[in-house]
């Protein structure tokens, strides 16, 4: 049965007392903001040995973003793909799969079932601060899978209020369907409680996430309207729990956390004609994080953290078989149509900061990550531990000059992990203007439970893990130049240049079971290179703010390497971003466009009647923008209200007939979206001090 928050909650902010307009137009230098992914410490942007993107609180706000996914989705680098068959989405980052990216809650690794990195839109965007993006193996740090690069979600701390109340209401429609009352469209209610004194914090919070689905057919609907609609954007509905508590003082912190989702997807797959039965399915996820994070500051000299987290994952798959006659239900009995999967991530990391003196300091670091899965569609109870030492330094010999080595040693319970990890940073000051960034890094992906242990049999596939599988490994050089050109009170612009190349060895993908063609396997198959650029751009001049970007992105695959292959060497993919906000102070008025043009994507495909032979592939470029505007009304109020996705895109044309994955659907359009939508919200703030 759906459940709605009560309306009463949009209600209630109307009582608030009509109060005089307060709009605080100071800006965010650009340059002082400060980052911690990745940091010996809090560093601002411009000292970071790391060439790290950030993306505000203030950004999230006047997006009205209701999830991470639609936050990242006009970032320069960021490219979704979606899976209409099981209703999840996958995130790309400089020309590498979601695989290859390093999701992180405050620094806690988030687990994820499948290849997809779901996990992203499964949090919880009203209790993030800020995202920092970190491009680049960042091994040695965190270890496997962060070899494109590192996404650090940072949630919110309590503000400085006694007592403070925020709740949010905002509505969209999924295209042109809405209905406020029987699930049509998107629905997000969100409200959480914050307190602090004398060093004691505490928040607690909800959000409940509402999506009717696109181009759906009502499950009463016609045999033909019923069947034509069938693997359409199916609906899901959130629930989303989270709480918090902790202590601070000047030289020891500590806190808690956790997070809960339960998660409803529900599928649908025709209606059979002659019996009037159709099969219906529900995929439930119920994930659950806890963290204990510390930091203590010994002296001048010595620091002490610590993080200890786990995360309780679990899938369910429940089929039916609905009879419309006469509205009764059967479980159904093929293979992997009721099943449960199990998964769950325990981690402990520490940590020291030793400062020798000014010029040298060390980070010395111990990790041990467990993970471990069972279900149906697992072979036995897979656990695998995995042990790390590392350490890396800050070498500071001049000023201006940054050298951060680093190496990561590994020891894993499974497969046989490198047995070290090196890592090169590097940071120059060469004016007061420019700062030059040069790195090489040795990225590493460990073979993950579902590729070595998962199998996926039903009446389409039949997919099995590898157990014999070889870690990824990759050698990355980076670098970029940075140009602070003008820092004062009304004027500010940087500008970043970057560029990067990466070379993998062992890259795990779906191959051909040598021993039967009919069976697809995880194997160590392919190698994979990397090679682009980007030019990012910030710019505030009063009331205005933009970011323009640019990237220019190239892959190889070792098709290039047969000379007898007639394809090029290297295929490129453009982007573009440009996102504008102007803010009205006198009126608390801030109009916002969000804009990104994503090019063309190129790839390779061995032709199905000559595998001999390999063809190029083609997604169709496209252009994605948002326009939104948010208003204050009265001190505690603000409306939001927009248009997404301005220029209607649904489907991508793509001339690929792969079935490489478990739910490919090569040959047909790529499905990016549900259309043109229009928001409409409310956010109501209430604090005590």
């Amino acid at each position: 049965m759906k459940i709605y928050l009560s309306t009463a909650l949009s209600l209630c902010a109307f009582v608030a007392v009509a109060q005089e307009i307060k709009v605080d137009t100071t800006k965010t230098n650009v340059l002082k903001e400060v980052v911690v992914t990745g940091q010996f410490g809090p560093q601002t942007l411009r000292n970071s040995v790391y060439n790290v993107k950030t993306i505000s609180a203030e950004k999230i706000r006047l997006r009205s973003a209701t999830s991470v996914l639609q936050v990242l989705n006009t970032e320069l680098g960021f490219r979704f793909s979606n899976d209409l068959t099981l209703g999840t989405t996958d995130v790309s980052l400089m020309g590498m799969t979601g695989r290859n990216v390093k999701i992180l809650l405050d620094g806690v690794p988030m687990i994820d079932r499948s290849d997809a990195r779901e996990s992203l839109g499964q949090i919880d965007i009203n209790t993030v601060d800020r995202i920092e993006v970190v491009e680049g193996p960042m091994s040695v740090v965190y270890g496997t899978d962060a070899l494109a690069g590192v996404i650090n979600i940072i949630t919110k701390n309590a503000g400085k209020s006694l007592l403070s109340v925020n709740a949010r209401i905002q509505e969209e429609t999924a295209g042109n369907e809405y209905n406020a009352f029987q699930n049509a469209g998107l629905h997000n209610q969100n409200l959480s409680v914050t307190w602090q004194k004398k060093g004691w914090s505490a928040i607690v919070g909800g959000s409940h996430n509402a999506f009717g689905g696109w181009n759906m057919a009502p499950k009463t609907a016609f045999l033909d309207e019923f069947n034509a609609r069938t693997n359409q954007w199916k609906p899901k509905e959130q629930w989303l729990g989270n709480a918090k508590v902790g202590y601070r003082n000047e030289k020891f912190n500590i806190w808690y956390r956790l997070d809960g989702l339960n998660e409803d997807i529900d599928a649908r797959f025709g209606i059979n004609p002659n019996t009037f039965e159709g099969k219906l399915a529900t995929y439930t996820t119920n994930r659950y994080t806890q963290q204990l994070q510390s930091e203590w500051k010994i002296n001048e000299q010595w620091q002490l953290t610590a993080i200890a987290g786990y995360t309780d994952l679990q899938r369910a798959t429940r089929t039916v078989r609905h009879n419309f006659t006469n509205n009764t239900e059967l479980l159904t009995t093929e293979a992997g149509e009721q099943d449960v999967a199990k998964f769950n991530s325990s981690i402990f990391r520490s940590t020291a900061l030793y400062k020798l003196n000014e010029m040298v300091s060390f980070q010395p670091g111990f990790e041990f990550n467990r993970d471990a899965a069972s279900g149906q569609r697992i072979s036995g109870s897979p656990v695998i531990n995995d042990y790390a030492l590392f350490i890396s330094s800050e070498i500071k010999p001049t000023k201006g000059i940054n050298i951060r080595p680093g190496l990561r040693f590994i020891k894993n319970s499974v497969y046989d992990a490198p047995p070290v990890i090196p890592s090169l940073n590097t940071k120059f000051q060469l004016s007061e203007k420019f700062d030059l960034r040069l790195a090489y890094a040795r990225g590493f992906r460990s073979p993950a439970l579902r590729e070595l242990y998962y199998n996926f049999v039903d009446a389409s596939h039949t997919i099995y893990g590898n157990p014999n599988l070889k870690a990824e490994e990759s050698n990355s050089f980076n670098g970029s130049l940075a140009w602070s050109g003008i820092s004062t009170k009304e004027i500010q612009f940087r500008s970043t240049l970057a560029g990067f190349y990466n070379k993998f060895k062992n890259k795990i993908n779906f191959g051909v079971d040598p021993t039967d063609n009919s069976i697809t396997i995880f194997l160590n198959v392919d190698k994979f290179k990397t090679i682009g650029s980007t030019l990012d751009n910030t710019f505030i001049y009063k009331n205005i703010q933009a970011n323009i970007g640019v990237s220019y992105i190239g892959t190889y695959h070792d098709f290039s390497d047969d000379n007898s292959v007639d394809v090029p060497q290297i295929v490129w993919s453009p982007e573009v971003t440009a996102n504008f906000t102007y803010t009205f102070s006198k009126i608390g008025l801030n109009v916002s466009v969000f804009y990104k043009y994503t090019g063309e994507k190129l790839g390779y495909q061995t032709d199905t009647s000559n595998p001999q032979t390999v063809k190029l592939t083609k997604i169709a470029g496209f252009s994605f923008a948002d326009f939104m505007l948010n208003k204050n009304i009265y001190k505690s109020i603000t409306l939001n209200a927009g248009v997404k996705n301005i220029f209607n895109i649904t489907q991508l044309n793509n001339s690929s007939t792969a079935s490489g994955g478990a739910h490919s659907t090569g040959g047909a359009s790529v499905p990016y979206s549900y259309g043109r939508s229009y928001a409409l919200g409310i956010t109501y703030n209430w604090n005590k001090n």
